[in-house]
């Protein structure tokens, strides 16, 4: 018999979004990890709020809905806030009833301010490796140091002389700016829309943007980020931040780092051996800093395979969290948007190592 196209709505549902949510939904171990993490920082959360006045919007949640905007590619967060109202499935994992009224889009600014100075992120980050630790899935004896690429958003109409105003020679939002023929450089030039970018190009024959430089320590048992760190791009920030996140490494036993041709220089190689690092680093076909000390060793040539699944976070990061352009302007926001990231594609990964695990 056919079913009749009645569009009266139900005035009550007795269903609730947890019963709604299939049991075996990719997202629900992941609830379980961010739920874990969060717990942890419950002490931190209650030194940022003051103890007196009307109740915030609980800062689990806005993290949890955040994770889901990486989780789903979700360009901007009026986009996001516009999902959270009516999708069954974001509310259920941001913690939302049915009936619960969506915050506005510009929450989301303000309690940015607010978490950005506690290093939320990186707390965050550190809680799920300690998950990853408590399951056996890290190795604490060797890692992978890399960075990637961050454009800014700048355009280069936006770099200006520093000393100068800048003159447009037309009106709109989108003017015209003549600088053909004029030498620019991060020396004498910056740029008005975000001056902490750096003027940067990938290599001869490439052409120059506005970039900043995000970098990642990967431990090498399942390719899980550990560490991370945003700069300016330069041409020594990869070597100079991989120095600093080895250093950060708890504990003082010998490990190895393994990186690409970039990292091969006497310096880099010299400071890793200073912080008792074995460098595993890929050596150039001239002018060299690593010898047949380090490459007669068969652990050499199991880094320099082990070390390019570090590829495999950065083009997650940048198809899946849409970071192959910063959302924010400015190197603490995308610092902290990066480090969110770093842990998002922890969880997933996590999540597909217990699924092999438990089939």
């Amino acid at each position: 018999m056919r079913g009749h196209d009645i569009h009266q709505q139900k005035v009550f549902s007795y269903l609730s979004p947890e019963a709604r949510v299939p049991q075996d939904h990719p997202l629900r171990p992941i609830r379980t990890m961010a739920d874990a993490a969060l717990k942890k920082l419950s002490p931190v959360f209650h030194e940022l709020y003051a103890k007196t006045g009307r109740p915030s919007i609980p800062p689990e949640q806005l993290l949890r809905s955040l994770l889901l905007q990486i989780f789903y590619t979700i360009r901007s967060e009026r986009m996001l806030v516009e999902q959270l109202d009516y999708n069954l499935l974001f509310r259920w994992f941001v913690g939302l009833s049915m009936d619960e009224t969506i915050w506005n889009h510009s929450v989301y600014s303000k309690n940015r301010e607010r978490l950005l100075p506690s290093d939320i992120a990186v707390l965050f980050l550190r809680s799920i490796c300690s998950q990853a630790e408590e399951a056996g899935l890290l190795s604490d004896d060797h890692f992978t140091v890399d960075g990637t690429l961050i454009e800014s958003w700048a355009s280069l109409k936006s770099f200006h002389p520093r000393d100068e105003e800048p003159h447009p020679s037309g009106g709109g939002r989108n003017p015209e700016v003549d600088f053909h023929g004029e030498k620019r450089s991060n020396a004498t030039h910056v740029s008005v829309s975000d001056p902490e970018s750096q003027l940067y190009k990938k290599g001869e024959g490439k052409e120059a943007r506005l970039y900043f430089m995000g970098h990642i320590l990967m431990e090498n048992r399942n390719g899980l980020a550990v560490d991370t760190r945003v700069t300016p791009a330069t041409g020594i920030a990869e070597r100079e931040a991989g120095l600093s996140m080895v250093a950060d490494v708890p504990g003082r036993k010998r490990i190895t780092i393994g990186a690409d041709k970039g990292y091969d220089y006497a310096n880099y190689v010299t400071g890793l051996r200073r912080l008792n690092a074995t460098p595993h680093v890929a050596q150039k076909v001239k002018g060299s800093a690593i010898d047949g000390r380090t490459t007669r060793h068969a652990g050499y040539a199991v880094s320099q395979r082990k070390r390019k699944r570090v590829e495999e976070i950065f083009g997650w990061m940048k198809t899946i969290a849409w970071l192959r352009k910063a959302r924010y302007k400015g190197e603490e926001k995308i610092d902290w948007l990066f480090t969110l990231s770093a842990a998002a594609y922890n969880m997933v990964r996590m999540r597909n190592l217990g699924m092999i695990a438990s089939g």
